[in-house]
Formats: structure tokens, sequence, C-alpha cells
């Protein structure tokens, strides 16, 4: 938890112009819109998470932030480049309310140097409410788990 409050505290010591120009909090239909141009969207929930409701379809399992709260940013960001052709080509975060996803929108920006991030502002939860499809991404938590550290450990 102290880990969040830090990372937090240096993100909000970040210039806010910099983070108005590269982090958008978007809609369910503003995520459709930007998956139909081709942005990737990356689910920064836990397995457990991804497995209790599916995952949007097209989107990449990629933990953030562990079941404790605990992260390894550089690590993370590893997991992500390959999926990203490019820094400015649109990435879209997805967590359960929009939290997590600010806060990992917010270190692309500020830290990574990702220009066009957005983030699901009410999360997976808004997103299944309004009808949205959902898939399962794996069959079982513990293969979800599984999958995300295969991503963790892929070369970039």
């Amino acid at each position: 938890m102290i880990r969040i409050c830090l990372f937090l505290l240096g993100l909000l010591s970040a210039s806010a112009s910099t983070l108005a120009a590269g982090l958008a909090g978007v809609s369910s239909d503003e995520l459709q819109s930007l998956l139909d141009k081709g942005a990737v969207v990356v689910d920064v929930r836990t397995p457990d998470e991804w497995k209790a409701t599916g995952v949007i379809p097209g989107s990449h399992p990629l933990t953030f932030f562990d079941s404790s709260g605990q992260y390894d940013k550089a690590a993370w960001l590893q997991s992500l480049r390959p999926l990203m052709e490019r820094s400015d080509r649109p990435i879209v975060l997805v967590c359960r309310s929009g939290n997590r996803s600010a806060i990992v929108g917010s270190f692309l920006v500020a830290e990574a140097g990702f220009t066009q991030v957005y983030h699901l502002e009410k999360g997976i939860r808004a997103w299944s409410a309004e009808g949205h499809p959902l898939s399962t991404p794996c069959a079982s938590a513990l293969e979800c788990a599984s999958a995300s550290r295969a991503m963790s450990a892929a070369p970039p």
C-alpha cells in the first residue's frame, strides 16, 4: 500500500500539461470506436479478476498491480513493448472501475513516453453493464496467471 501511495505522489508531481496532453478517459462506446481503429487494449487487472468477469475481446491481459498492490514498472513495460509497434500507437487501459487504469496511464505518459494513452473511465464494470461483449481469456485463474507470467518473460 505504501508503494502505491508513493507511486501516486510521484505521478502527481508530473506536469499537469504533460498528463493532460497524453492521457484521456473514455467511455465504453468510445473504447469500441478506438478498438475499431486498431488501438491496443490492455487489461491491467489480476488473473482472478479476468477469470471472474472475462475480458474485452481482443484485449491483452497484463497485470500491473498484483493482489497485494505491488508492481514492477520495468518488468511490466518490458511485457508491454512487444504489443506496441511504437509508443505513439493508441493504447487503452482497462481495470475494474477505472482507478488502476488511470494510474497506469499516468505512468505511461509521464515516465514512459507514450503519447496516446486512454483508460476506460468506469472500467470493465461499465463495459459489461452497458452490454458490450466479454470473452473468457483462460479456463482458470491459474491458467490466466501462467499466461501473464509467460508474457512477462517474453523477450522484447
